[in-house]
Order: structure tokens, then sequence, then C-alpha cells
């Protein structure tokens, strides 16, 4: 698949676009839902004096008395789920920030989880932002991560950008700015998360393993280390009443599966030019334990 991919790029756009960032998907989901301020979709779930609302805007912060985080109102089975964040510049070495969907309040030890997470950096080095699909208690214990990592193409620190997750029945698509940059598939039930989920963000330490595997810390000297949040975007099938005529979201203009071949081009792009890690292209992985490599 990934030198289907490759080719394909190189097919339609055989000049690289010059370095000037992605070649254009062609088509942007986040364009057909409308925003919602915080209050609208989500709460506070812990950290509430780290946490502030400006119109909508949310800031949360870690400092070394604590971190916050938020979850939705509701619970989904599928949707699109996306937020506008900016990060810190400079030293964040050690602290997460993120973007993700779990019910693991609802299943402790045998949750699912579908993560966007920035990972902290040194002075001098770029963000890696983290895409990550937990199944069935995979992140507990035991952890099978299924991680692909990437470097971005512009500076996180300096604007908003939009980073979100489509989740729907088949598929699993990463997008940064309408850019997919990861999709995974469903090949089996057992590889793919199918019960409902909340949407969650949060500022932590996680200095055992968020830099260069634990190599920096949290140096709270910095502190504090702040997230900011806005255009909260929620397009989603929810599980809890919602109607049943609701459909799953789609990443593509002809609202089925997969993505466009100008969507597909723009992927390989991404994965040519900024992919920094693919789990399944570890060789120190025991990749029985993950069989959709």
């Amino acid at each position: 698949m990934a030198l289907l991919l490759s080719l394909l790029f190189l097919f339609m756009f055989p000049l690289g676009n010059n370095g000037q960032g992605p070649p254009s998907p062609g088509y942007y989901p986040s364009s057909r839902i409308g925003s919602q301020g915080f209050n609208q979709g989500f709460r506070n779930l812990w950290g509430a004096q780290h946490q502030r609302l400006d119109q909508g805007a949310l800031t949360i912060w870690l400092d070394r008395t604590s971190g916050s985080g938020f979850k939705s109102l509701n619970p989904y089975s599928s949707g699109y789920f996306g937020a506008a964040i900016k990060l810190q510049p400079g030293y964040t070495a050690g602290v997460i920030t993120s973007l993700y969907l779990s019910n693991n309040e609802d299943h402790p030890g045998n949750h699912d989880e579908i993560d966007i997470e920035f990972l902290g950096t040194t002075e001098g080095k770029p963000y890696v932002l983290q895409t990550n699909v937990y199944i069935r208690g995979s992140g507990d214990g035991n952890i099978i991560g299924r991680e692909m990592k990437f470097h971005l193409w512009f500076d996180p620190t300096t604007d908003f950008h939009n980073y979100a997750i489509l989740w729907n029945p088949s598929e699993i698509i990463f997008f940064v700015d309408d850019v997919p940059i990861r999709r995974y598939p469903r090949k089996s039930d057992a590889t793919f998360p199918l019960r409902p989920m909340y949407v969650y963000g949060s500022i932590w330490d996680a200095s055992s393993w968020a830099t260069e595997n634990g190599k920096y810390k949290a140096d709270y000297n910095h502190q504090p280390f702040v997230g900011k949040y806005n255009n909260f975007k929620i397009d989603g099938c929810r599980a809890n009443g919602g109607p049943a005529s609701c459909r799953p979201a789609s990443a593509n203009p002809s609202g089925g599966a997969g993505l466009s071949r100008q969507q597909f081009a723009a992927l390989a792009w991404v994965q040519s030019h900024y992919k920094v890690y693919d789990y399944c292209r570890d060789s120190q992985r025991d990749h029985r334990l993950t069989p959709e490599c």
C-alpha cells in the first residue's frame, strides 16, 4: 500500500510541490461542520483550576501542581471530531498536549482509544505529532500501541491549526488542516475499535516516555506549559439516544469509505516527507500482536 501511494503521488505531483507543503486534498471535511464553543460540547474533567474559557475558546496548562483535561458531554459510536490547537514554543520536553477518543472510564483495563498527541520537545527541535490506536485493552498493562509519528510542515506554536479524527465502522483517518496524514482501515473486528467513545483533551506530564523515549524530562523552570484550543467540531452519531438514522461520517466527497485519489496523493506526500515512525516497520516489535501490519 505504501508503495502504491508513493507511485500515485509521483504520478500526480512529480515535482514534489516544490517543498511548499502538501498538495491540496481537494476536499475539506471540516468546512462542512459548524464550530461550537467549549461549553456546547464539553466539560472539565480534571484540573479545573488549570483551565480558562474565553468566548468559547479554551486554555489549559500544566505546572508542577497539576495539568488539566476535558471530556465531551456525550459518547459517540462514530463521527468527525476536531479542534484548532496552538502549542507552546520553547522547552516543552516531557509534556503531552492531546485530543483523543476513549472509553477508558466505561471499560477500565479493557478500553479502546484513538489518539492525537503532541510530544513536547527541546529548544530548536520540532514537535512530534503521534497518532495511535488501542483496541480492547491493548493500552492497559501489556501495552500494544499502533503508533505512527510525524513532524509537521509548519510551526504549530505560531498559530492555530486544525486537527481531527474521523472514525466510522470501516476506517479511522487522522487529519491536519484537512490533509489526511494516516488511514487505519478496519481489517478485522479484533484490530478495530467498535465500542462507543467520548472525546477528550488534556495536557499532562509524560516525562517517562514522551520526548526521545524519556531522555528529556519536563522542566518546571519553564512552567506553565500551555495548550490552547478553539474551533471545536463534532459531527458524530451519539451513542446515548441519538437518532437511529444517523449516518456515519465520511472523509471523502462521495460520502463513501476511503479517500479520493487527490486525498490519497496528499496523504502519500505527507507520509513520504514527514512520517518519522511507523510501528508496522519497527523490527523490534512483535508483529504477531499487530496482525493488521
